[in-house]
Formats: C-alpha cells, sequence, structure tokens
C-alpha cells in the first residue's frame, strides 16, 4: 500500500512499514500492522476524536464563523480531535476540511464524510420502497451503484443507507426508506444496495460506504409512531428484524452499521450489549464499525437507561457503539471514563481500529483527496445515462391496482381530463430524504403529457399543500380552499376519461411523519368524489411514500394506480405506463390495509388458535371490517394476464427442487413476477401461514411459457427459536406459487430428516 507523507502520524506508519518490510524480506505491511502502529502512537484525546462525528462546520471557505460552537468544531477539526463529519456538502468545502485534518493535525488521520444518499445524490430515483415494488434486484443495485458514484464525484465517502428495517405498519413515515414488511424480499434488497453502493472495491473512487440500519426494531414502533417503544418476542427479533441485517454484512460486506433511537425490549439500541457486542460483532464476526443514530446515545437518558451524559457514554461503548453521532458524550466523558479506569483501553482501541481500518479500505491513507475531483463531479452528476436509470427504474417502481374494463393503457384520440394539484407537481416526486436533489426539478405528469402529444386539459381542482414546508417542518395542509372544484368538474364532464393524481405532498412521508389517518390528506377525498360522480372512466393516481387506505376508490374507481414518489422522471415514467408504453410489472412489497384500524398488517402472520370463520363471533376477526388487506402483499396486475401451471414438488436430500410453469395468455408482452411461498405445518415454533422463499422476474412475449425452478433448503425452510438458534425440523411443508401472497397453485412435500446448522 502506497502511504502519503502527512504529518508525524503518517510517518510513523511509513517508518513502522519500512522497517517491516527489512524483518520480513521487503514484505508490505498488512493494514492491520500499520493500524496498530498507528493507534500505537495515538493520545486518548485523539483515539477519541476518531469515535466522534459532527454536522457540518458551516461555511469553511468563507469567513470564520462567530458562533462559538462552530469555531470550536473547526478548531476540532484542526486539532485533529474529530474523526468524521456528517452534512458537509460540495468539494470546496470538503477539501477545506480535509486539508484541516491532514496537514494541520499531529497525526494527519484523513476525515471520512458521511451524508445520506437514501435513493439518489442529484439524480434522483424512486423511493426504496417504491424501487422495492420493481422486485428487481439488477436494477436496484444499479441505482445504488448512480447514487454512489454521484456522491463520490462530490466529495463523500459513505452513506447512511440503506435502512433495512421491516415495515409492517404504514402508520411509520418511515417505510418509503425500506423494502417492506417482507425479511426475504428485505435481505436481498439490502444485498443488492449494498453491492450498489460499495461495488467490489471499496477503495474505486467511484463507490462509497453503505450503512445498515437501523439496528434493530425500529420499523416495530408501537402504533407506528415515530421513536416510539419496540416490545416485541424474541422469534420476531430472529426471524423478521435481524435477516436483512445479517444478509448484508455476510453477502455483501456491509462496512458499517447503524444502531437505532428505539429500545428493544426495554434496552436503547445504543446502549445494547447483546445486540451489537455480542451478536453483531460476536456470533456475526462484523469487522466493520458501528455509529449510533443522532444524538441516540444522548436520548439513553430520556429512555431512562443512562443517569446523565458520562453514563451515557460509558453504556454507549461498553455496548459496542463505536462512533457517536452529535451527542459529544464520547468527546466529553470517554477520556475521564478511562482514566477512571471505568473504560478499558482495550476497548476504545477496539472501537478506533475498526474505523481506522474502513478509512483505509476506502483509500484514504492513500490518497485523502481521492473523492475530491471537479472533473468528475462535471461528468457525473445528472448524466444523461444516470436520468435514463431513473426513468427505467421508476417504470417497474409502478404497481397497477386495478383496472376494470380495461381503462387503461390511454389510447392515441382521446381527450383526457387531467386532474390534480400533484400533476403539475415537480417537487413532490423527489419525495424525502432527497440528498442533493433540487427542488422542483422532477418530470411532472403533465410535463410528460405534454411531451407525448396527449390531448389533454388540466385542472389543479384543490391545492394539497399551503406554502412550502421544508426538510425539519410539518406540512400546512389545505383544508378550505375548494375554488377549482368547480372547474375540475367541468373539465370531467367533457372529458373521454379522466387521469386524476392525488395523495401525499413528497415531505408527508419520512423520518418524524407518523400519521394516524392513512386518507387522502385535506380536501383530495372530496374533489375525488366530485370529479367520480361527473365521469365514470376515472383513472386515479396515488402518489404516497407508503400504502394509503384506498377502499373508497377500490369500490368505486375502475382503475387504481399506485405511483409512489418515483424522483426525477417520476412524468416520464408514469406517461409510458399510463399509455402503455411499458407494461407495468410492479408487484407491492407491502400489504395495503382496507382501514387503518387492521395495521399493523402483513401476510406472514401467525394462524392463531381461531382462524375460521363460524357461525358465532368467537373466532378471530373484526366485526366491522374484513381481515384481509384491500391489496396483498406482492400483488400488482399488467395490461395482459398470466396463467400458472405444472407445478411440482420433488423431496430432495435436505429440502425439494420446485418447478413450475407461467404463461403470458393475453394479447401484449409482460413482465411477471414468479413468488414461492411455504408454509411450516407443524415446528416446535408457530410458523406463518406463509412465507416467500423465492421469486423470478421473467419477460414473456405473447404466448410464451416459462418454466422456472428454486431450490428448498435448509437456508429456506428453517428459522430461528426464541434463543436465536436456528433449526431446521422434519415435517410436513406446503408450497404456494403464483403472482403474490394470495397463490392458489399449491403442493406439499415432506422433509425426512432434520439438518443441522452450524
Amino acid at each position: 500500500m502506497k502511504l502519503i507523507s502527512l504529518r508525524t502520524g503518517a510517518a510513523v506508519v511509513a517508518a513502522f512499514v519500512m522497517s517491516s518490510c527489512a524483518a520480513v524480506a521487503k514484505e508490505p505491511a498488512s493494514v492491520d500492522e500499520q493500524v496498530d502502529a498507528l493507534i500505537a502512537e495515538m493520545t486518548i484525546g485523539e483515539k477519541v476524536g476518531q469515535l466522534t462525528q459532527f454536522s457540518d462546520l458551516g461555511d469553511t471557505t468563507g469567513p470564520a464563523p462567530n458562533d462559538d460552537l462552530q469555531r470550536r468544531r473547526r478548531d476540532l477539526v484542526t486539532s485533529g480531535t474529530v474523526g468524521s463529519m456528517l452534512n458537509t456538502i460540495g468539494l470546496e468545502d470538503i477539501r477545506t476540511i480535509q486539508d484541516y485534518a491532514v496537514n494541520e493535525s499531529r497525526l494527519g488521520i484523513p476525515v471520512l464524510f458521511g451524508y445520506d444518499v437514501v435513493h439518489g445524490y442529484k439524480t434522483i430515483f424512486p423511493l426504496p420502497l417504491a424501487e422495492a415494488a420493481s422486485w428487481d434486484l439488477e436494477m436496484m443495485e444499479q441505482t445504488a451503484r448512480i447514487a454512489a458514484a454521484e456522491a463520490a464525484a462530490d466529495g463523500l465517502n459513505w452513506t447512511f443507507a440503506p435502512m433495512v428495517d421491516i415495515g409492517r405498519d404504514a402508520r411509520w413515515g418511515r417505510v418509503m426508506e425500506g423494502a417492506g414488511e417482507d425479511p426475504y424480499l428485505g435481505s436481498k434488497i439490502a444485498v443488492a444496495r449494498v453491492r450498489g453502493f460499495q461495488g467490489d472495491d471499496l477503495s474505486d473512487p467511484l463507490t462509497i460506504a453503505a450503512t445498515v440500519k437501523h439496528l434493530a426494531g425500529y420499523g416495530f414502533a408501537e402504533a407506528g409512531r415515530d421513536y416510539n417503544t419496540v416490545d416485541v418476542g424474541t422469534v420476531t427479533v430472529h426471524n423478521i428484524m435481524l435477516p436483512p441485517f445479517k444478509a448484508a454484512l455476510e453477502q455483501a460486506d456491509a462496512a458499517t452499521v447503524m444502531n437505532a433511537f428505539n429500545v428493544l425490549n426495554g434496552v436503547p439500541a445504543t446502549g445494547d450489549r447483546a445486540l451489537q457486542r455480542d451478536l453483531v460483532k460476536g456470533k456475526w464476526g462484523f469487522d466493520g464499525f458501528i455509529v449510533s443514530d443522532w444524538g441516540s446515545a444522548l436520548e439513553m437518558i430520556n429512555h431512562g437507561f443512562a443517569e446523565d451524559e458520562r453514563d451515557a457514554a460509558l453504556k454507549a461503548i461498553t455496548a459496542g457503539s463505536d462512533m457517536d453521532m452529535e451527542s459529544y458524550v464520547y468527546f466529553n466523558h470517554l477520556a475521564d471514563l478511562v482514566e477512571a479506569g471505568d473504560v478499558p483501553m482495550d476497548m476504545v482501541d477496539d472501537a478506533v481500529r475498526r474505523i481506522l481500518e474502513v478509512k483505509f479500505d476506502l483509500g484514504l491513507f492513500d490518497d485523502p483527496y481521492l473523492y475530491i475531483d471537479e472533473g468528475r463531479a462535471r461528468e457525473t452528476l445528472m448524466a444523461p445515462e444516470h436520468l435514463d436509470a431513473a426513468r427505467r427504474m421508476a417504470e417497474r417502481s409502478i404497481v397497477l391496482l386495478k383496472n376494470d374494463e380495461d381503462l387503461l393503457p390511454l389510447k392515441q384520440g382521446e381527450s383526457i381530463a387531467l386532474i390534480g394539484a400533484l400533476a403539475a407537481d415537480k417537487d413532490s416526486p423527489i419525495g424525502n430524504w432527497r440528498a442533493m436533489g433540487e427542488s422542483d426539478s422532477a418530470v411532472s405528469l403533465v410535463e410528460g403529457f405534454e411531451e407525448a402529444g396527449l390531448s389533454f386539459t388540466y385542472e389543479e381542482g384543490t391545492a394539497l399543500e399551503i406554502g412550502d414546508a421544508g426538510f425539519a417542518n410539518e406540512v400546512i395542509v389545505n383544508m378550505y380552499d375548494r375554488s377549482g372544484f368547480d372547474a375540475a368538474v367541468a373539465a370531467a364532464q367533457t372529458a373521454d376519461k379522466v387521469v386524476i393524481v392525488l395523495g401525499e405532498d413528497g415531505l408527508q412521508s419520512g423520518e418524524g411523519r407518523s400519521r394516524a389517518h392513512l386518507g387522502f390528506p385535506g380536501l383530495q377525498q372530496e374533489l375525488l368524489e366530485a370529479v367520480q360522480a361527473a365521469n365514470d372512466n376515472v383513472i386515479l393516481v396515488v402518489m404516497s411514500g407508503r400504502p394509503l387506505v384506498l377502499s373508497w376508490a377500490d369500490e368505486n374507481v375502475p382503475a387504481i394506480v399506485q405511483a409512489w414518489h418515483l424522483g426525477s422522471e417520476s412524468g416520464h415514467a408514469l406517461t409510458n405506463v399510463l399509455t402503455g408504453a411499458y407494461n407495468p410489472s410492479g408487484k407491492l412489497p407491502m400489504s395495503f390495509p382496507r382501514a387503518v384500524g387492521q395495521l399493523p398488517i402483513y401476510y406472514n402472520h401467525l394462524n392463531t388458535g381461531r382462524p375460521d370463520e363460524i357461525p358465532d363471533v368467537f373466532w378471530s376477526h373484526y366485526i366491522d371490517e374484513d381481515n384481509a388487506p384491500l391489496y396483498p402483499f406482492g400483488y400488482g396486475l399488467s395490461y395482459t394476464d398470466f396463467a400458472y401451471s405444472n407445478l411440482s414438488v420433488t423431496p430432495t436430500s435436505n429440502g425439494a427442487a420446485v418447478e413450475v410453469s407461467v404463461q403470458n395468455t393475453g394479447d401484449v408482452a409482460g413482465e411477471e413476477v414468479m413468488q414461492l411461498y411455504i408454509r411450516d405445518l407443524a415446528a416446535s415454533v408457530s410458523r406463518p401461514v406463509r412465507e416467500l422463499k423465492g421469486f423470478k422476474k421473467v419477460a414473456l412475449q405473447p404466448g410464451e411459457t416459462y418454466t422456472a425452478s428454486f431450490s428448498l433448503g435448509p437456508d429456506e425452510l428453517g428459522f430461528y427459536n426464541g434463543a436465536g438458534e436456528y433449526l431446521v425440523e422434519p415435517g410436513k411443508f406446503e408450497v404456494f406459487v403464483g403472482g403474490s401472497s394470495a397463490a392458489t397453485l399449491t403442493a406439499e412435500f415432506d422433509l425426512e430428516t432434520a439438518t443441522a446448522i452450524d
């Protein structure tokens, strides 16, 4: 490894390398040896600095900051006591801070720059939940790779993504960041996204370090209220919450993990030793580092778990939280804890080592300015091929929920009334967690229709939002202004078809944006009912960051399209789907409820002891609503039809081989997601009524048949018990194959012997 001569610390490492080379016949020193040499030269203050992450310092290239805290932070970087920054944006600022670190600090250790690159950087892709609806792992890996390339070109080398929390409750605003309700699909997507961000070599300047978050259980916040308590059984922890983390670490080698805000069974995740130090670092062998979420170490005081800041620092470092993000508890107290003997130096050194090794892996010790390249930034940000990928990803993310009498696709020559504020909105499609995506930069559906040459008139109908909400502010919803209703109804009355676009503003989902009511905000439902009364041929396009309650629309509107927040190319993608230029192929990654009272709702539930309908009331049901979701997990229609047949299940020595055929029985080409589910009928732990264990997305011409093969082995047939032990037990299994979790083609097989699992 080439080492640059920066300051004293780099010279120490270089001297160690030279002495090692002489001692072992010029064998270069390993990264571990170089890290050990550097740690041996560090003071406790410099070690604590590596474990400390501060947010942006302010304008580093302008006048010196006036605020005392800002000046202090700038001095800290210069003194080498800050190891990582977040929210520092722009090549000039990043270069300035890196200069402070490598040229003016004693040891010259480069700074790590992190940012929330969630679904794109400058080019914005669909929300992660929307991308999950594509079930297209290759495409999701590609969008993460593009996001990484753009972020890296702008100086960043670390993203706080992907979020791999399983989400079963649409009230929780952060479902938009995840992959939905299923741990199998969520694990596959976690691996794809980490591979996209990190590539094959972290020192490649087109890659950035990934963070799998939030360890653990954050998506199970009670009542869907963000930051709320999580209290679930250990069977759920091991079988539902943890698999995406394990897959991302073991199959994709994710560089970092972020712990969570919440308590999990009474213990704040940041202070949970069993979760972080014993399981993830111990049993799983994770050798990267764990970073806290923003201020989560400090929040352990509010949780009633830590007495004060000093106690919070003690409990966080002891539990295995290596880097403290914006709590200052390590910065203010960790050195004293070490000097008092409350925290062993070996524990601090382990955390420092993990962080330094990631910096080595990123190539920052070879070249601290590796990610700072103005020419690459000009060529990379919003490149035409990136926008093309954004359109293709958006097309694949759209889910056709209903299409009675083949109202879609739209046909040339039809007159269309396009209605709804979101149809002309160029900002909401960018969604939340938009990184450096520019406000009002998305292609609107109005623009998409114009470019496609469609015959349409546009009417807003009603405003959704009053004013412009910022990232940290709640959207002010229009509840009174109906002045555009009459014009919208008049346009609907004279049109052949109506396309009405309703849903959430781009900032109505995301962190801190839990909702107790999941209908259309404001006056939108009233507008929909007025328009539907004026014209039966209504196509409802739903823009949202989560499943909404669409029960009235399902009963009264003939065509419904789930369009999420689709990113930069939203209008082009939606136009292509609505006109049939692209045949929709999306499948839901979350169940859509009939009513909020069903939440949390998910397909892979347990059966209960009273699952079947009986004449009296003493069975598991609602007296005022169906049990089933409005639209189940895995559901999605196409402009063609698919028929499944020839299911065969052949037992093997440790499982079963499954084959099944699907045929495109319609008149147009289309794509189908073939889904395989199992049910373990009797086990030492009650198992779900169905579990996804395989899927394939295939493209078929009219009349074409494809035969898919799936393998069911110990990885698919086993489960964790409450102690976290993985078991594969003999017994009878049901297999279901089809186009959703409600698949009806079924077979059975017997697993004769148990399989020993390490």
